[in-house]
Formats: C-alpha cells, sequence, structure tokens
C-alpha cells in the first residue's frame, strides 16, 4: 500500500511562496496530529513515515472548492484539515488558505483529487 497527503492551496489568493509553504506546512501538520488520535490512522501515519512522506500540492480556484473537496475526503473517512489564517502577515485575520487530506492510500485520495492541478 502506498499512501500519500494531498495539500490543497487556495490559487485565488495569491500568496507569495513562502507563506505558501508555511500554510502548507500547518495543514500537514495538523492532519497528522488528528491521525495520531486514531489507533487505525495513526498506524497509517507510521507507515506513511516509513514510505517518505509523500505528498503533494496542487491549487483550488476559491475556498467553496476548497470545501467540496474536503467534504468529499471526509465523507470517505479520511483525516483533513483547514488551516485559517491569524492574518499577522498576508492575509485578513480568518481567511481559509488551504487544507490537507490524508495520509491516505493514494488509490482512494486520487479519486477525489487527481484531476487537480500541481500548483
Amino acid at each position: 500500500m502506498e499512501l500519500k497527503q494531498v495539500i490543497l492551496v487556495r490559487a485565488d489568493l495569491k500568496m507569495s511562496k513562502g507563506k505558501i509553504a508555511a500554510q502548507s506546512a500547518h495543514a500537514s501538520v495538523e492532519c497528522v496530529m488528528k491521525a495520531m488520535k486514531s489507533k487505525t490512522k495513526e498506524k497509517l501515519v507510521k507507515e506513511w513515515r516509513s514510505e517518505g512522506m509523500m505528498k503533494i500540492v496542487v491549487k483550488v480556484s476559491s475556498e467553496k472548492e476548497l470545501y467540496k473537496y474536503m467534504q468529499e475526503a471526509k465523507d470517505q473517512g479520511m483525516i483533513t484539515s483547514i488551516i485559517t489564517d491569524a492574518g499577522h502577515t498576508f492575509v485578513a485575520p480568518g481567511t481559509v488558505t488551504c487544507g490537507c487530506i490524508g495520509p491516505v492510500e493514494i488509490e482512494e485520495v486520487d479519486e477525489i483529487t487527481g484531476e487537480l492541478k500541481i500548483l
């Protein structure tokens, strides 16, 4: 079984590369922390770590589109996270910047996010 995380970034915000990197890291860590609270998901995290922690960052066009993919993943029982920015640097406080799905089996997450373009 091969596992990966998919990080979905809002392209409409036109964040800097550094801001995208920071927000993506927040989303990834949040998903892992959520997963570690569940025995079944914790096993996935351990396996994912042993495989090299594959991640892919893709773009979505809006907050609405981001929530659409997050809901599909949740409906399939996948761990997700949504990141809301504190507003200290680039965007207004409370702005939803990105989300993350997984780690989860590649085939499962690709059914949901496979058509999205890499950032």
